[in-house]
């Protein structure tokens, strides 16, 4: 994993492409601590650059920009490809040739061997740009679950893309602020996909690629993935058989590196799983070393799993590291979460201090449960959805009469009105409903009614079911823009790789092929997931109440004065901040104002 960025621009000369792209990457260091490269082609307008973190091939080989078929192709990668071994084998098996170990070549040759065609094979999480010289080409590609970020503004002949937003800064272009982020933020909590705070600044696509022409200077962008017409599972039996092979897989793939690799060990279901599995995984190679798993803990019990981890822990050979967080370090730290976000959210704070915990471990890569609650119905959505699909039948004018209550779920019925997929997502996880962000905002209602109704997001397919549909939005919205954003840009500050083995494109597929009466059965969340694992996963893991890695914002903040200093913009906010002091009101919220007015 690394960070990548690059300019394309005929009309300026090297030196100044090299600066600029040498100043994204600059911005980008803590992404990638063990190393730096360069690729200009004075021909053709080029810069490309390249922050490294070394997890397989740690060798100079390893180096990108990395070069491939007599230097024709060039690649800065960002990422992890799984089955970069089984193409290897099969590209060895067609007469190519490799001068590394690293899973960056196998890209370059997967290319050459078999063109676009060649980005549907990758199994992983990867963000690259690839330049073609023979056909004139160059290609931006982000991988099938958007796990790795990727933005890009095209504009007057010019491309210029990176892995976080920040490295924006370091062009000598100016990038307009986009004037409605503020919207997108307080009504998401997040920015969704594609828009960022930049207004020409927008995120590719997952599972799409851009096609950058040099010779017109032109671009299209086009989706990348093959449709896979699988016969659905319907029996149970053989769904619990099918995630337990497909996972096992899983996991093994995403254990391979050449650097210290460990498990973040919540004490919840996925990440127990994950523990268990990779320990199978050790058992079955004969390998000696040891496993490391990573917990945080807190002092107020209500918060703390340690009792579950513990029950995990046991059960594994490995090294387990425990680290407790306290009033004290966190608002020692807390700053510097906060200066870490690259884009606005109202969450990601743990994630930056679980990263920061392994960092302190000496790991590299750490493997992380995300993707099991979206697949599997982990949410409380799931149950939610049957009557979302009630509630919107009802008329709009009736709808838009709910934003009259104080109860926040009545309030947020207003976004059933819009009639469309923002507003199904909004009534289950919006922050601030169009009142409140209208009158945050000193703007009118009409105004952020038109900016979210007319958002460019994808919608949901006619014809899922409730449990399905709840399983989308939470997947490509709430999963793609809040969890996998903020972990790629958390860990990355402390130069650490979170892998995602549920989120493995084979297991991924195996799991859409599972009939959903059988994938969310109602009797218990994830009971499908529990079901192929209940022979490892001891039962007090399972049979309790699920907890979301939540620290006590709540009671730390609230007397954090310089964290609350500066939010009191307008008589609105005055008074989200009172009632944020009094417990009324949820750390989310006063995290989000802190977001659009306590950064300056």
């Amino acid at each position: 994993m690394c960070r990548i960025a690059g300019i394309i621009d005929k009309s300026q000369n090297s030196a100044v492409l090299q600066n600029e792209v040498q100043a994204m990457c600059d911005l980008m260091a803590h992404g990638g601590p063990d190393g730096e490269g360069f690729y200009i082609d004075i021909e053709n307008g080029i810069a490309f650059g390249h922050r490294r973190l070394a997890l397989i091939d740690l060798s100079p080989t390893g180096h990108q920009p990395m070069f491939y078929h007599e230097n024709k192709l060039v690649i800065t990668f960002n990422g992890e490809i799984y089955n970069f071994q089984e193409l290897k084998a099969e590209l060895l098996a067609s007469g190519h040739h490799f001068q590394t170990n690293s899973d960056t070549e196998i890209i370059l040759a997967c290319y050459h061997a078999y063109g676009t065609a060649g980005f549907s094979k990758l199994n992983g999480m990867f963000a690259f740009a690839l330049h073609d010289k023979d056909k004139q080409l160059t290609y931006l590609v982000r991988d099938q679950a958007g796990i790795k970020p990727l933005y890009y503004a095209a504009d007057d002949n010019k491309l210029t893309f990176s892995s976080e937003i920040r490295a924006f800064k370091g062009t000598a272009y100016h990038f307009n602020e986009d004037p409605d982020w503020k919207i997108y933020f307080l009504a998401f909590g997040h920015i969704p996909e594609p828009y960022t705070t930049l207004e020409a600044v927008k995120m590719l696509p997952k599972a799409h690629y851009l096609q950058w022409n040099h010779a017109t200077n032109l671009f299209e962008i086009k989706n990348f993935t093959a449709e896979v017409n699988s016969m659905e599972i319907n029996d149970q039996q053989r769904a619990v058989n099918h995630i337990q092979k497909t996972l096992r897989s899983a996991t093994k793939r995403h254990l391979i590196a050449d650097a210290p690799i460990g498990l973040f060990l919540s004490g919840g279901i996925d990440s127990s799983i994950l523990c268990l599995l990779s320990q199978e995984c050790l058992s079955e190679k004969n390998e000696q070393s040891q496993l490391n798993t990573l917990s945080i803990n807190f002092d107020e019990e209500k918060f703390s799993e340690k009792s579950f981890q513990d029950l995990i822990s046991a059960k594994i050979n490995g090294k387990h590291a425990e680290y407790k967080i306290d009033k004290e370090i966190f608002n020692a730290n807390f700053p510097k979460a906060l200066h870490s976000m690259d884009q606005p959210s109202a969450d990601g704070i743990n994630s930056w201090f679980i990263n920061y915990f392994a960092k302190e471990n000496n790991l590299k890569a750490v493997l992380s449960g995300i993707g099991a609650d979206e697949l599997f119905g982990g949410y409380p959505s799931f149950k939610r959805m049957a009557m979302v699909k009630k509630l919107s039948k009802l008329p709009g004018f009736v709808l838009r009469t709910g934003i009259k209550f104080n109860k926040p779920a009545l309030k947020r019925s207003y976004y059933l009105s819009y009639k469309n997929t923002v507003g199904k997502y909004l009534f289950l996880r919006g922050i601030f409903t169009p009142d409140e962000i209208a009158a945050l905002l000193e703007c009118s209602i009409s105004k952020v009614d038109e900016v979210l109704t007319t958002a460019q997001i994808n919608n949901i397919p006619n014809d899922l079911n409730p449990e399905e549909q709840a399983s989308w939005l939470e997947y490509n919205l709430y999963m793609q823009n809040q969890l996998l954003k903020d972990t790629d840009n958390m860990s990355m500050q402390h130069g650490i790789e979170v892998r995602v083995p549920f989120l493995d494109q084979e297991f991924v597929q195996a799991v859409k092929n599972i009939a959903p009466g059988i994938k969310f059965e109602k009797s218990l969340p994830k009971s499908l997931l529990i079901k192929a694992f209940i022979n490892i996963l001891p039962k007090e893991i399972w049979d309790r109440h699920k907890m979301g890695f939540i620290f006590p914002f709540q009671h730390w903040l609230k007397e954090n004065e310089s964290f609350l200093k500066g939010l009191e913009q307008n008589d609105y906010s005055r008074q989200l901040v009172r009632s944020f002091k009094k417990g009324d009101l949820h750390w989310s919220k006063i995290l989000a104002l802190h977001q659009i007015w306590g950064k300056g």
